[in-house]
């Protein structure tokens, strides 16, 4: 069911541009060896027509952690995402649960409320 859920966003995305095509994560064929190839051609590109270049490195790895699920939806749904994806999204978010063990030590379950599974 995740794969048919990601399908219809992907389709969606991609059919009204909300990824650009300078995008490399996410992307099927693209990866940070791809950006990074890019990059350095666009900053050599730059240099030898003699422009000053700045770089600022962001890191969005754990960004998702800190997603809370019912903003989440509420931001595909404004993208135009379809009702019945959306009530597929939510069902896959809801109701999950997880705790930590830790040397046999075991903390009460919680609900996941954030985060990409």
């Amino acid at each position: 069911m995740e794969q048919v859920i990601l399908s219809a966003i992907k389709t969606h995305i991609m059919g009204n541009q909300g990824i650009r095509p300078s995008q490399h994560g996410f992307i099927e064929g693209r990866s940070c060896q791809t950006n990074l190839i890019s990059f350095y051609g666009k900053i050599t590109r730059l240099l030898d027509e003699g422009k000053a270049v700045d770089i600022v490195y962001l890191d969005f790895q754990k960004a998702f952690d800190a997603v809370p699920h019912t903003i989440l939806v509420e931001k595909l749904a404004s993208h135009g995402l379809d009702e019945h994806t959306i009530h597929w999204v939510k069902h896959w978010l809801t109701g999950r649960s997880q705790r930590v063990v830790l040397n046999g030590f075991k903390s009460s379950w919680r609900l996941v409320t954030s985060g990409v599974p």
